[in-house]
């Protein structure tokens, strides 16, 4: 979710750079803002997760291209919160209630609620959960119990959640984690799953290319506009949507 797109490793220095190239359909919009690390709100641009997945190199991610195609398809939806806080290469387990990392997710999503409504969650992780065949058997308890958790700590029992479904992995137990993703939907209402798999990948062979990106933060948009269809209606244009925009758990 914090997007490697357009990110590229020296194999000879070992050093990784983005490329720096920006989409048209990643471009800043003033309608789209993002919370900043220092719990601020700002114009939202590329890279979205520059200040928050701080150790790695960010590049382009899907989160941009959300929020653009949902402003595209329906001018009058209002102002974009985007609340990044995905850190790469990380296990589900380092997201259960009382680790750091969700601590520091749930404090973000309440300081960002002051401003507006959360309208759903994104959630891109468990390329990780691939290594270790343990890791893999538990990912679907291990899933369902985070998202049960927050959203009882941001008392929105119904907080529609979209997931992506692994387009590659780190390990040989991709199917197994896909698997518990694809089927998550049937065990909790509000979730949503789309599948990346088949997108193209960068030369790593595990983190989607710019052009990817941009297709699956399309995806995403697609299906959280189709679910705005089927339930009550959104904010008008004076509102301000939250979108918690989650871990990418890709090295």
């Amino acid at each position: 979710m914090a997007g490697r797109g357009g990110v590229v490793n020296n194999t000879a220095t070992g050093v990784t750079t983005w490329d720096g190239v920006v989409p048209p359909e990643c471009q800043p919009n003033p309608s789209i803002l993002r919370l900043s690390a220092n719990l601020t709100w700002v114009e939202a641009r590329e890279p979205l997760h520059a200040d928050i997945d701080y150790n790695k190199t960010n590049g382009i991610g899907p989160g941009m291209p959300f929020a653009n195609a949902v402003l595209g398809k329906d001018p009058k939806f209002g102002v974009v919160g985007l609340v990044p806080c995905a850190i790469g290469g990380t296990n589900i387990s380092q997201w259960q209630k009382g680790e750091f990392l969700y601590e520091q997710l749930v404090k973000r999503a309440r300081v960002a609620v002051k401003s507006g409504v959360y309208r759903a969650m994104l959630w891109f992780q468990g390329e990780s959960d691939t290594v270790n065949k343990q890791d893999a058997d538990l990912y679907r308890g291990r899933l369902e119990r985070f998202f049960q958790d927050f959203r009882s700590d941001l008392q929105t029992p119904m907080l529609p959640i979209f997931q992506v479904a692994l387009a590659s992995g780190s390990g040989p137990f991709i199917e197994e984690v896909r698997e518990a993703q694809l089927k998550l939907n049937t065990r909790i209402p509000k979730v949503e799953c789309v599948d990346a798999k088949g997108l193209p990948l960068e030369p790593d062979r595990l983190h989607l290319t710019t052009p990817a990106q941009v297709k699956l933060g399309q995806m995403l948009a697609a299906s959280f506009l189709h679910s705005l269809c089927n339930n009550a209606s959104h904010p008008t244009s004076r509102s301000s949507s939250l979108i918690i925009s989650n871990d990418y758990g890709g090295g």
